[in-house]
C-alpha cells in the first residue's frame, strides 16, 4: 500500500477539501484571506481562498461563488460533511486579510483585507464553527499549510518567515 503525501493545491476565489495524511495549501493571500475548516478526529479539511466579503459586491450575472465570504464558506461546509466530518466537530483557522497598499481615502471599501477578514469570521459564527486560531492582517502577503494529519496550520509569511498555529 502506497501512503505518498499529496499537497492539493487551491487557486484564488477557489476552494477544495483534503483528508490525511495529505495537505491543502493556497499561495497569494494579501487581502484574501485563506479559511480551513476541519474535523480533527475524522482528518478531513477543506481550504477556501476568500478574495471578498459579501456576493452582494458581485456585478456579474455569472458569479464565482468561491470567490466570497457568504457563499464559499457554507459550500465549503456542505463538501466537508459529503465528504464524512461531522458538521458539529467542525473548528477553523484563518490567515491572511493583510491591507497590502496604503490609501489617503478613509473610505470602508478600501478595507478590503480587513472586511475579508470580518466577512470570515462573521460566517463561522453564523454556522456556530468555532475559530481557534488566525494570523490576519498585516501588510504582508502569505503563503499557507494545513495538515490534516496533525491539524498544524503552516503560514510563511512574505519578509517574517514561518510560523505555525
Amino acid at each position: 500500500m502506497s501512503s505518498t503525501k499529496q499537497v492539493v493545491k487551491v487557486g484564488i476565489a477557489d476552494l477544495n477539501i483534503t483528508t490525511a495524511p495529505h495537505s491543502i495549501r493556497t499561495s497569494g493571500l494579501g487581502s484574501c484571506v485563506g479559511c480551513v475548516i476541519y474535523d480533527p478526529v475524522r482528518k478531513i479539511a477543506g481550504l477556501a481562498h476568500i478574495m471578498l466579503p459579501d456576493s452582494s459586491l458581485s456585478r456579474q450575472t455569472k458569479m464565482n461563488d468561491f470567490k466570497y465570504a457568504d457563499t464559499a464558506l457554507p459550500i465549503l461546509v456542505d463538501q466537508l460533511v459529503s465528504a464524512g466530518a461531522r458538521k458539529t466537530a467542525l473548528k477553523a483557522k484563518i490567515a491572511g486579510g493583510a491591507q497590502m497598499f496604503k490609501f489617503n481615502s478613509q473610505s470602508d471599501m478600501m478595507r478590503i483585507g480587513p472586511r475579508n477578514t470580518e466577512a470570515v469570521i462573521c460566517e463561522l459564527k453564523k454556522m456556530g464553527i468555532p475559530l481557534i486560531a488566525s494570523d490576519t492582517g498585516g501588510n504582508c502577503g502569505r503563503t499557507i499549510e494545513f495538515f490534516a494529519e496533525t491539524g498544524d496550520l503552516h503560514i510563511r509569511t512574505v519578509s517574517k518567515g514561518e510560523s505555525i498555529l
